[in-house]
Parts: structure tokens; sequence; C-alpha cells
């Protein structure tokens, strides 16, 4: 199983950069776990094959380009990009983003081959397939209702916070799962800003070493650390280094990692 989380950031000269400003991750070339860059960041043979996108939660940083991947794609789609939600954030999209007046309602929508998108909901705890691989949510802690996954390829199995602050039925499953291969987890925001993470429902490094204990199981896992405020990230990595906590490391946009 491999993972790449897209470059959202980009310098003068076009090369990506380490800031993440948006959240995509693309697993196997095949299925997104969210979309705020997809667009943008897609290799092409990835905007050949993704065409299926867990959506964790409406915030604009997880979601910013869905539409602009699918507006691109409309003409050649053979089959519809599948967009994997529960029904509270797909009510969201239909409600303020695809309707008709930020952008087309994509889901009523065919080319001359296809519909061009579709919903498939799914409900937190209950497993569901997606592509090739297969996942369950779970509500995790933060200011919208938002999810966290588990999801595995049958030998390999990844687990995903989203956005989130303290929170105890992400950590039972992934207490109860036989395998985890790699943890990926926010931390956003530097520990001077502890009031500011502990409202708008973050981790500081501080906060995420603590939410860490609660991992009983699986220290052998790779801990890959994500969103990273940009204004914040040089002094945010300083401290998450300072943690020493094995195998934690910065995931870094662009670069692919496999299990």
């Amino acid at each position: 199983m491999k993972i790449q989380l897209l470059p959202s950031t980009f310098n003068e000269a076009g090369e990506a950069t380490p800031e993440q400003r948006l959240t995509c991750y693309v697993i196997d070339d095949r299925v997104a776990v969210d979309a705020g860059s997809i667009a943008l960041s897609v290799t092409e043979e990835q905007r050949r094959t993704v065409r299926d996108i867990i959506v964790t939660h409406p915030h604009m940083d997880h979601i910013a380009t869905l539409p602009i991947f699918i507006d691109d794609l409309f003409g050649e789609l053979t089959e519809p990009i599948r967009v994997y939600a529960t029904q509270e954030v797909i009510d969201v999209l239909e409600n303020d983003i695809f309707n008709w007046t930020v952008y087309p309602r994509f889901s009523e929508l065919k080319n001359d081959k296809s519909k061009v998108m579709e919903y498939v909901p799914f409900r937190v705890g209950e497993e569901f397939r997606i592509a090739h691989l297969r996942a369950v949510a779970v509500n995790v802690n933060h200011i919208v209702p938002t999810v966290g996954l588990i999801t595995t390829d049958g030998e390999h199995t990844l687990a995903f916070s989203s956005d989130t602050a303290e929170t105890e039925e992400f950590w039972q499953l992934v207490n109860r799962t036989p395998r985890i291969d790699a943890l990926l987890i926010e931390a956003s925001f530097p520990d001077y800003l502890a009031q500011l993470a502990e409202v708008s429902r973050h981790f500081t490094p501080a906060s995420l070493k603590k939410e860490l204990r609660k991992m009983k199981k699986h220290k052998d896992a790779d801990i890959l650390t994500v969103h990273i405020k940009p204004s914040y990230r040089e002094q945010v990595v300083e401290e998450l280094k300072a943690l020493k906590i094995p195998k934690l490391r910065i995931m870094e946009p662009g670069e692919t990692y496999e299990w």
C-alpha cells in the first residue's frame, strides 16, 4: 500500500513546497481521502485512475478543488466520480457547494458516456468497500461533523485521524484493529497557541504527545504528522522533533510512503 499527500503550495518556479494549505491524500493512485488539492496536484496517471474520493468533513481545505476536478474530467468520464461521505456531509456538499450557484449539481448531470458524479453514503462504524480497499469511519472531535478512518487493502492498514482534538472512539477502533502500519495524525498549532488549538479542535505537539498515549497497541507503527498550519510550520516541526517519539516524522507533500 502506498500513499501520497498531494502538494498544495508552490514557489515561483512552480515547484512544490512543504507547506500544507489544502488536504488530499491519494492511496495506490486510485482512492483519495479528502480533495483539497486534488485538481491542483494529481499526476496525469492519477487523473486517469482516481475515481473514488472519501470526504471526512466539509471544511474548505478538505474539499476546495473537488468541483474543479470533476469539472476538468466532465467530458471524458466513462464512470462517475464517486464521493463517499456520511449523509450529513453529503447534505452540506449538495446545499452549499453543488447547488447550481457555487457550482453545478454534478450528481444530476451526465456526459455522453456516464453520470459524472454520484454520492456513496456510509455509516460511522460500518465497514464499506471503496475500490480495492475496505474502510471504517469513526467520529472524531472537530468543530463540524468529522470522521477519522481505518482503511486496509487486506495486507496493510492505515489510520487517519482527520482534523481532531482529544477524542476516544478513534483510539478504541485503532486499538482493536489487528494491524496498523501507519497513523496519520494532525498537529496544527505550536504549543503557545494551545488555547486556539483547543477552541478550534486541533492538536499542538504537546497535546498530541498526550493523545498518543491512548494508542495502547501498534507501537511499531509509523506516525506521520500532518495538517501543520503554514504560518507556524517551522516552530511546530521543531516542537514535534523535540518530542523524540520513536517513528514519528513529518509527512512531506509529494513524497510517496509505502508499506
